[in-house]
């Protein structure tokens, strides 16, 4: 059963650090923009306009794979004190409509609107009016996602992107996840849609058909949480005074990876894509944690602290072969690997964040 009276909006602005950029630079109106590291570099990239994104390019793409896909896309270096003076007008749109939003990043937030009288207390309209300030103060386009829990919230505003705004009640919320596409759902990435598919559920309403003991057999602990997201299902409460504790990415191999040179490559790729996240969210840290997981589920960390922070120019060559050397790679065949940077300096800062996973997928 939905959680009774909830009103949750998701905003989430639309390929935020592009559109910045081509608010403050005309000259890069209609035209593919790829914000992150130059096409010749080991970066990756942060953003990109949805012209670039016609070619096939998104998030976390190495710089040099978006260059091969369109090499006449415009590559820009991140700016993030302009991203971050846009996200500050945001916030404080946010602050006027509700006390409870939960920022996930400088452009994507939740809302609870539940006891907000205005607009005669449509989180519909509450979201049309979220959208056209945006728009007003900063020139910025942004999508929302409006329902009954954080889960249907987060879908429903990239369902009609961009410029979306998209509602899921009460009443439909279960038919709607039961049609939905596995590969959909926030959360599940490349490697368990794979697996779910194997275990022939491609839909949400396979999901449903699955017992909870099934499901924490083959998922363990998130078991639960699939269990009930496939109802419709999100007790989880808007809280916008949780700390970050690490930030960080992984990624699972559709094929099992042995050669050292290649891991060492995807490493540092990872270490790119967690030094954006973490030059976003204006945090510092000192130490690198690595993890493994060998073909046969086995999972293991590795850590370092560094004396300085840790920013991109690092021996981290040098750091992850003494990283490897300690567990058993180039002996054991790797399915996932992932790289987490924490112990953060500026705890001050930390109060406007979420609490994240230790490892997000890509």
């Amino acid at each position: 059963m939905p959680t009774q009276g909830r009103k949750i909006i998701h905003i989430d602005m639309d390929a935020f650090f592009a559109a910045v950029e081509q608010r403050d630079h005309p000259e890069y109106q209609n035209k593919p923009i790829i914000v992150g590291g130059k096409p010749d570099s080991r970066g990756v990239v942060a953003t990109c306009s949805y012209e670039a994104r016609k070619f096939g390019i998104h998030s976390a793409m190495s710089s040099s794979q978006a260059y091969r896909l369109c090499p006449q896309a415009i590559f820009v270096k991140p700016r993030f004190d302009a991203y971050k003076e846009a996200s500050s007008i945001i916030r404080q749109i946010f602050s006027k409509v509700s006390k409870l939003y939960e920022p996930l990043s400088l452009d994507e937030a939740y809302l609870d609107v539940s006891q907000n009288p205005s607009h005669h207390g449509s989180a519909t309209l509450i979201a049309k009016a979220i959208k056209q300030s945006i728009l007003t103060e900063t020139g910025l386009v942004a999508s929302a996602g409006i329902s009954y829990n954080k889960f249907l919230a987060k879908i429903a505003s990239d369902m009609d992107k961009p410029d979306g705004l998209y509602l899921i009640t009460p009443e439909q919320g279960e038919q709607f996840v039961e049609g939905l596409a596995i590969g959909k759902f926030h959360g599940i990435g490349k490697a368990t849609e794979k697996k779910m598919h194997a275990l022939g559920i491609k839909t949400g309403g396979d999901l449903k058909q699955q017992s909870l003991v099934f499901l924490t057999q083959n998922f363990g602990k998130i078991g639960q949480h699939y269990y009930n997201i496939s109802r419709a299902i999100d007790l989880r409460a808007v809280n916008n005074h949780k700390e970050s504790k690490s930030v960080g990415v992984e990624t699972t191999f559709q094929f099992d990876i042995q050669e050292r040179i290649e891991i060492l490559k995807h490493l540092q790729l990872l270490l790119e894509k967690a030094l954006i996240k973490l030059k976003e969210k204006e945090l510092e840290a000192q130490t690198l944690t690595i993890k493994v997981k060998y073909h046969d589920f086995v999972q293991i960390t590795r850590s370092r602290t560094l004396p300085n922070i840790i920013t991109s120019t690092i021996n981290s060559a040098a750091i992850f072969e003494t990283l490897l050397s300690k567990t058993d790679v180039g002996q054991r065949k790797v399915r996932l690997l992932g790289v987490a940077l924490s112990s953060f300096n500026n705890q001050d800062q930390l109060l406007n964040y979420r609490q994240l996973d230790l490892f997000e997928n890509y």
